[in-house]
């Protein structure tokens, strides 16, 4: 049977042979496994959905990650099916078989003490790219918006009376995010730099030396120079940033529902992954101080 659906995926669906391979592999291991049970009655046409349930929890108890599972369940689904259809076997004990979530990595952020060294005003220079840069990395730090919505900032979005921004978020939903002093500081000294500019062709609130709005792609770019300074995470991109707001908010006990209309977010189920961020820093905390953590 596994001979004839190897020839199927090889000559009727053309796999490449690599995958008509893998698919052999993963085959040969499950069928391994139920015959090293020790049940002479068991075959392809006998195994139920237990086994298969018991053949990946071995998996896991063997620290295969859930991916590589699903894709040794995905090709006995595809097999089952091939072989129900020809009527080789009477039952398929595979559909009903459910595969282990995909852990959601967490997100990755700086710690603030990185954040204290590169935003150290001692660090930079006067330069209009230096303090445009800087104006950058404050308002991602301090706001926690997106790249979409930064270089979608105008002038007119700055309200210097109350301390407030408007930020147009997704589906064009707006949203206003209070700033502190320091961004009211760094705004200001930065509106200073940008009118010594010759030419500003747009309302744009960030824009480069020639006077047009800032791209994505140029800010991206001086987010991950400006981190690399400072950490040695593998992504250092605005989201990292955004990151490292809702990180630091948690930390400092802000709500979990206020940060969530800060971030921008539709549901609290997404704002609730910087909770794991947070209680594996406390975990880390904990093992790192308490005497018996290790016993």
């Amino acid at each position: 049977m596994v001979d004839r659906f190897l020839n199927y995926l090889a000559l009727e669906r053309k796999y490449s042979p690599l995958t008509v391979k893998n698919y052999g592999k993963d085959l040969q291991e499950f069928e391994a496994y139920f015959k090293s049970l020790g049940d002479q009655d068991l075959s392809w046409q006998t195994v139920d959905a237990d086994i298969i349930r018991n053949w990946m929890e071995r998996m896991m108890d063997k620290g295969n990650t859930a991916t590589s599972i699903n894709r040794r369940l995905s090709a006995l689904r595809s097999f089952y099916r091939f072989a129900l259809k020809r009527r080789l076997v009477e039952s398929d004990p595979a559909h009903a078989v459910v595969g282990p979530k995909r852990k959601k990595p967490l997100p990755m952020f700086l710690k603030e003490q990185e954040m204290e060294q590169l935003l150290n005003p001692l660090m930079w220079t006067d330069s209009y790219d230096d303090v445009l840069a800087r104006t950058i990395l404050i308002i991602f730090y301090e706001t926690g918006i997106r790249l979409s919505e930064l270089v979608s900032l105008d002038e007119k979005d700055v309200d210097f009376v109350n301390n407030e921004m408007k930020v147009t978020g997704k589906r064009n939903k707006q949203r206003i995010i209070p700033f502190g002093k320091e961004m009211e500081d760094t705004l200001k000294s930065y509106l200073v730099k940008r009118s010594e500019l010759q030419d500003v062709k747009d309302h744009a609130l960030l824009v480069s030396k020639k006077g047009t709005r800032m791209l994505p792609a140029t800010v991206r770019v001086i987010v991950q120079r400006k981190l690399a300074l400072v950490t040695t995470l593998k992504k250092k991109s605005p989201h990292v940033l955004r990151h490292t707001f809702a990180t630091a908010m948690l930390n400092h006990e802000a709500g979990l529902e206020g940060v969530k209309k800060l971030l921008g977010h539709e549901s609290l189920a997404t704002t609730e992954i910087y909770t794991h961020t947070t209680f594996e820093q406390l975990k880390k905390v904990y093992k790192t101080a308490h005497p018996r953590a290790e016993t």
